[in-house]
């Protein structure tokens, strides 16, 4: 599966910004898509997934109530809408997918994009 994280860039605190990623060549149904982060110094952190199969989200603590995830499945391509934005979500967002994404949280990543810098700055 090949990914294609896109459309970070520059926004103020408090603005918000929506993150794409194009997706193809999947060979299984048994791949969901998700997004983690990456800020300067730190570790990945998981952020949230989508089902390809039912639609069905979860969210960690970090992303939940600001961020918005969402599957067009016909497109292949997945966004995280981020709103109300600060500057500790600066980071580098990862598109991946993995197996299975439920209520019961984000399973095992398999395939990473290359990331798509976001800045949070005045």
């Amino acid at each position: 599966v090949q990914l294609q994280a896109s459309g970070g860039g520059l926004v103020q605190p408090g603005g918000s910004l929506r993150v794409s990623c194009a997706a193809s060549g999947f060979t299984s149904e048994h791949e969901d898509i998700g997004w983690f982060r990456q800020a300067p110094g730190e570790e990945r952190k998981a952020l949230s997934c989508i089902s390809r199969r039912d639609g069905s989200t979860y969210y960690t603590d970090s992303a939940k109530g600001r961020f918005t995830i969402s599957l067009n499945n016909a497109k292949n391509i997945a966004y995280l809408q981020m709103n109300s934005l600060k500057p500790e979500d600066t980071a580098v967002y990862y598109c991946v997918t993995l197996w299975p994404c439920g209520v019961n949280g984000m399973g095992s990543t398999d395939n990473w994009g290359q990331g798509t810098l976001v800045t949070v700055s005045s």
